[in-house]
């Protein structure tokens, strides 16, 4: 047995870095073309779940323990995180591409708007000429610099109102329900394209949402667990795992661009309980094999890089599989490189501008739940 949160530790969540795994490499598997089963977009649907949970623990924890969010440093740990690796792989690959030592185009204005996080809007109005191929999928860090922006401004407002959990959660809740009927008349009496409803922050923000949502109300790392283990093993989350494989299955655009994204949203929420809570039960041990969390640590230049090397690779004649074990090998290289040389050093600068978590009563919960140890993603 151990104990929720350790006084003066940065927060770590096991099972979460498997799962940013897991996120990645169902994007990798798609985009390397290795078979349609792979829906590369639920993986980006994980990492914006991911992402909304894990920054509203954070500062729910600092909200309650000093009744503050200090701003400055939040949005410095975010730039810390975020951009240094962000910039040398974008900048680096433009150059590359321009200098002629990779494949396809690099256009300035394309690769300007890709440095201000607004591509995917860029990518909606004026297509995807110019931009350094295998760049494209920079669409959902603009997403994530979107809501990292105006979210803490949202949940402050909401504490300070002196909100409920519940009320807290409704309010995120009618948000949701809000970007599904625009995405319902944006398809269903519009007619936008397929990259206007997929990759614009006003009809993906949601995804992020359903992870903050399940950050205030029923965290399973700040709060006892509601949903009795027998209901999760035994039919929450075989329910969750058949909605979410029918979510791959249905076929026809209009479900596709409007009520699947929220039907994802809240299938993957038993799932993440469950995932957090019983670590230890069945594939879920797999999440927290140590080079799977290593992996995991890896997922966000592995993210930023891979498709750029997979666009380089299959230039080269070869057995599909072959290309993609290379392309794989490459992409673990630069980001086990990136890792070391600049998120490590800027690691250490985050982790003394984190919130030190003030001493509080100790609980009792599974071992294998958490684990207090290095900063967030």
């Amino acid at each position: 047995m151990t104990t929720a949160l350790a006084a003066s530790q940065p927060l770590h969540i096991l099972s979460l870095d498997g799962m940013r795994a897991v996120a990645f490499f169902i994007v990798f598997l798609a985009h390397a073309h290795l078979g349609s089963p792979f829906p590369g977009n639920f993986g980006v649907t994980l990492f914006f779940f991911l992402s909304g949970y894990l920054i509203t623990t954070l500062m729910r924890i600092e909200f309650g323990d000093s009744g503050r969010v200090n701003l400055a440093q939040f949005y410095l740990r975010r730039t810390l995180r975020i951009l240094p690796p962000f910039y040398l792989i974008l900048w680096t690959t433009t150059a590359l591409v321009t200098a002629g030592y990779l494949v396809g185009d690099a256009f300035a204005f394309p690769v300007l708007m890709q440095s201000l996080h607004l591509s995917n809007y860029q990518l909606i109005i004026n297509g995807y000429v110019g931009y350094p191929l295998g760049t494209y999928a920079y669409w959902s860090l603009a997403v994530e610099e979107h809501f990292y922006l105006g979210f803490p401004l949202l949940y402050l407002w909401m504490r300070h109102r002196g909100l409920s959990a519940r009320d807290q959660a409704l309010v995120l809740g009618g948000i949701c329900a809000a970007v599904l009927l625009w995405r319902t008349v944006l398809v269903g009496l519009v007619g936008v394209s397929i990259d206007r409803t997929y990759i614009a922050t006003d009809t993906r923000i949601d995804s992020i949402l359903f992870g903050c949502i399940l950050a205030v109300l029923g965290n399973p790392v700040l709060e006892a667990n509601r949903l009795a283990a027998p209901r999760l093993a035994r039919w929450l989350c075989p329910l969750a795992a058949a909605v979410l494989l029918a979510t791959f299955l249905i076929p026809g655009t209009f479900f596709r661009e409007t009520v699947r994204y929220t039907i994802q949203g809240l299938a993957i929420l038993p799932l993440f309980v469950a995932a957090i809570v019983h670590a230890e039960w069945g594939l879920f041990r797999l999440l927290n094999l140590g080079p799977v969390r290593f992996l995991g640590g890896l997922s966000y230049t592995l993210y930023l890089v891979h498709e750029v090397v997979i666009y380089n690779v299959y230039e080269v004649e070869a057995p599909r599989l072959v290309q993609a074990a290379v392309a794989l090998a490459i992409s673990l290289a630069v980001a086990v490189g990136v890792h070391f040389v600049i998120e490590r050093p800027l690691a250490r600068v985050r982790k003394r501008l984190s919130y030190r978590m003030a001493p509080r009563p100790q609980r009792a919960v599974p071992a294998t739940s958490f684990a207090p140890s290095r900063p967030d993603r």
